[in-house]
């Protein structure tokens, strides 16, 4: 019998993010989910290191790798339609559940209760969750902030409001990523490179 998980996931390159904002280049979900990745990595160490964090690098890595897959099934759904009330973000929640159970029967029946946790989002401790979650939206101010500096004035908003969701956190290790690491994103590969 063949089993369709991986190719699956395969196609999270193929889902656009973003859908209702023009770009000057598209991100697809692939991306967003390295990328998630990368910061969410960096996010544990910060929180360990410089704020006696327990967290799990390595888990924090896994959790962003698979925390949109089950959008393969549904999309993207854009912020502001995702969380414009409590009836849609219920109702999304559901969805979201029924597109992880989708994933999970495409996988031997041996390996569905080792990507459960990753799939439905209960994987790893609150602490490491809450890491991911900090990465997930600091990957949106990357993208809002690389649009802006293209000239790209149709993220103005979403960068203000995605800055102001990150430091709504109240997470001392996303703090210093704003105050450290976001400022060079705004640097041109030359400027970098100094």
């Amino acid at each position: 019998m063949d089993f369709p998980f991986y190719a699956m996931l395969s196609r999270m390159k193929y889902i656009r993010r973003w859908s209702l904002m023009r770009g000057t280049q598209d991100e697809n979900l692939c991306e967003h989910s390295y990328e998630t990745a990368i910061l969410a990595h960096a996010l544990a160490l910060l929180h360990n290191r410089r704020f006696s964090g327990r967290a799990d690098p390595g888990r924090c890595v896994l959790l962003a790798l698979y925390h949109d897959a089950p959008e393969i099934f549904t999309g993207d759904l854009p912020t502001p339609v995702k969380y414009d009330n409590p009836a849609i973000r219920d109702a999304y929640r559901q969805v979201e559940e029924t597109a992880a159970g989708r994933l999970l029967s495409r996988l031997p029946p041996d390996l569905r209760e080792d990507y459960a946790p990753l799939l439905r989002g209960t994987e790893g401790t609150e602490e490491e969750r809450r890491l991911v979650k900090a990465a997930d939206k600091l990957s949106a101010l990357i993208k809002c902030v690389e649009e802006l500096r293209q000239g790209n004035r149709e993220f103005l908003r979403a960068r203000a409001a995605t800055e102001q969701s990150v430091r709504a956190l109240q997470l001392p290790a996303a703090d210093c990523f704003l105050t450290e690491f976001l400022p060079a994103y705004e640097l041109t590969l030359d400027e970098l490179g100094d």
